[in-house]
C-alpha cells in the first residue's frame, strides 16, 4: 500500500506554490485509467488528468490519484479516498470519475448498482470534501469508442450516468457531463477519425483507454465544464480554444 501514499505525479511537479504567504487551490481527481497518470511502459496510452493541467492557470496545481482498474467502491475500499481526504485542504475541489469499472458485475470487489451502491460510495466522496471546507464535483464517465451499424455513436455506461447526474442534483453538487459531451464529439468525429483520438496502435484496437490527442481532447471538455458550471472562473483557466502540442504531454518512468 506504500504507493497509495506517494505524492501524485501532477502534483509534485507542479508543487505548491505559495504567493505571499497564500496557498493555491488543488484540483484533486479520484477516478479511473482513463484520467490516471500513465508511465512510460503504457505509452501512447494517456489519461484526460494528465492533459487537464494545460487547460488550467499556472500556479493550479492537479493532483492526479486515478488509478487504473478502480470503481468508486474499490478507490474507497483500497483507503484511497482517505489518502486525499487526509491531504485536502478547504477551498480546493474533487473532481470524481468514475463508472467504468462499477459496470463490471462479475467482480464484486468492484460492482456497484446504478441506483444504491454507485450512488452511496459517491457521497462518501461528496461527504468527505465538504467536510474538509473543499468542493466535491462530479463528471460522468467519459464515453467509450463505439458505433453502431449506421455509423451513430452509441452509449455504453448504462443507468450510470443518469445516477450520477441525479445524485448532483439531490446533493446540488456541480456537475460535468463529460459523458455527453464525449458522445457528442465522437458522433461528430465519426468512425475512422475517432480511431486517431483512442490508444490505437499497431498491436493494439484500445476502444476505452486515450492518446494524447484525444486525452487532450477529453481535457479540454472538463475545463470547459468546471467554467460552465461555475467550479472555476476565467481567470482559473486558459487556451481553452486553442491547440495543444501532442509533445507536451509526456510518460516518465515507473518509480523504482
Amino acid at each position: 500500500m506504500a504507493g497509495i501514499a506517494a505524492v501524485p505525479l501532477a502534483l509534485s511537479v507542479a508543487g505548491t506554490a505559495q504567493a505571499g504567504g497564500h496557498r493555491h487551490r488543488t484540483l484533486y481527481i479520484a477516478g479511473d485509467s482513463t484520467a490516471a497518470q500513465k508511465y512510460a511502459n503504457a505509452a501512447p496510452e494517456t489519461g484526460w488528468g494528465m492533459a487537464l493541467p494545460f487547460f488550467l492557470r499556472e500556479g493550479m496545481p492537479v493532483a492526479n490519484h486515478a488509478v487504473n482498474g478502480r470503481s468508486s467502491k474499490s478507490f474507497v475500499d483500497e483507503g484511497r479516498l482517505e489518502v486525499i481526504l487526509s491531504a485536502i485542504r478547504p477551498g480546493d475541489f474533487l473532481l470524481i470519475q468514475f463508472g467504468h469499472n462499477d459496470q463490471k458485475a462479475e467482480d464484486p470487489t468492484r460492482y456497484t448498482e446504478p441506483w444504491t451502491t454507485y450512488q452511496d460510495h459517491l457521497r462518501m466522496y461528496v461527504e468527505g470534501a465538504r467536510a474538509r471546507g473543499a468542493r466535491p464535483v462530479l463528471a460522468t464517465s467519459v464515453e467509450r469508442r463505439k458505433f453502431d451499424a449506421g455509423g451513430k455513436a452509441v452509449t455504453t455506461h448504462g443507468e450510470y450516468p443518469a445516477a450520477m447526474r441525479a445524485l448532483a442534483a439531490e446533493e446540488r453538487v456541480a456537475l460535468l457531463d463529460i459523458q455527453a459531451l464525449s458522445l457528442a464529439l465522437w458522433q461528430e468525429l465519426g468512425v475512422e477519425e475517432t480511431k486517431k483520438y483512442f490508444n490505437w496502435t499497431a498491436t493494439e484496437q484500445d476502444n476505452t483507454h486515450f492518446n494524447p490527442p484525444g486525452a487532450i481532447a477529453v481535457a479540454r471538455l472538463v475545463a470547459r465544464e468546471l467554467l460552465r458550471a461555475r467550479v472555476l472562473g476565467p481567470r482559473d483557466v486558459r487556451r481553452l480554444d486553442e491547440p495543444i502540442p501532442e509533445s507536451w504531454i509526456t510518460w516518465p518512468e515507473t518509480a523504482a
